[in-house]
């Protein structure tokens, strides 16, 4: 760790300014930034390329992956919230081109799975939570204060609206949309939007779908799909299994039925 007020010098092309303190059992990649005041513990790793803001804490045994932008005042790595938690090792894990804005806190694991996950290229905006063994997968994005309880799992390329609290144990499926200011309790389906206290399904999410390239063909059989497991009088499981006869082969549409059937905490209709 850097004397408190000497000069520090470069470590290749990293620049950490004299006021941050990096413990010696830390390892920076090549071209990480460090801002001022900011500080980083051990067991941590920092890919190459990525800016530490000012007063950014990055506590223990966390990896960063390569050019994120951790803003002002962001937390990591800190213990779990979790009355549970006795102090076993567990990590936390970002992928690369991450952004956690101002005061986003983001917990280690517990020994439940041992580890909190981040993918690349997600948004994490200021004042969002991610408690202990969550997943969120790659391409997503957190508005202002989303707050995560513990074991939450967030798919790829899914939006949850600013000021959401989500329960533990929740899924979040691949490409959903959920509106800001939804308390969600239970699985919001893949590929749908949903928004409410509690919330409620409002169809597709079309406009995400066809921005993010989806064909003609995948999203009509997701269409018909939804129609039929969320629009008809069945009950859900039955609807689920009539969907799958009639809507075959699109891996989209399997993927949205499986997350359905795989539900433990009920699905969002």
């Amino acid at each position: 760790m850097n004397p408190s007020g000497s000069a520090v010098g470069t470590r290749g092309e990293t620049r950490i300014h004299e006021t941050a303190l990096v413990d010696s059992g830390a390892d920076l990649g090549e071209g990480v930034e460090v801002g001022p005041w900011a500080f980083i513990g051990p067991g941590v790793c920092v890919g190459d390329g990525t800016v530490v803001g000012p007063r950014v804490l990055i506590e223990r045994d966390t990896r960063v992956g390569e050019d994120c932008q951790l803003a002002n005042g962001a937390v990591l790595g800190t213990d779990p919230q979790d009355l549970k938690y006795k102090g076993e090792h567990s990590v936390l894990e970002i992928g690369d081109r991450t952004v956690v804005r101002e005061f986003a806190t983001l917990n280690r694991g517990t020994e439940a799975s041992g580890r909190t996950v981040v993918g690349s290229d997600c948004l994490l905006m200021a004042y969002s939570h991610v408690a202990h063994d969550c997943e969120i997968g790659n391409h997503v994005v957190l508005a202002n204060s989303v707050n995560m309880a513990g074991h939450v799992v967030i798919e790829d390329w899914a939006i949850v609206g600013g000021l959401t609290p989500i329960h533990q144990y929740v899924r979040i499926g691949a490409h959903a949309f959920v509106g800001g200011g939804s308390r969600v309790p239970q699985d919001i389906p893949p590929y749908c939007r949903a928004a409410g206290n509690p919330p409620k399904l409002y169809g597709l999410n079309s406009v995400g779908l066809e921005r993010r390239g989806f064909s003609e063909e995948v999203r009509r059989a997701l269409k018909e799909a939804y129609r039929i497991v969320f629009m008809g009088s069945e009950n859900l499981s039955r609807a689920v299994d009539r969907a799958e006869l009639e809507v075959s082969g699109i891996p989209e549409v399997k993927h949205l039925l499986a997350f359905i059937r795989a539900t433990e905490r009920g699905v969002t209709t």
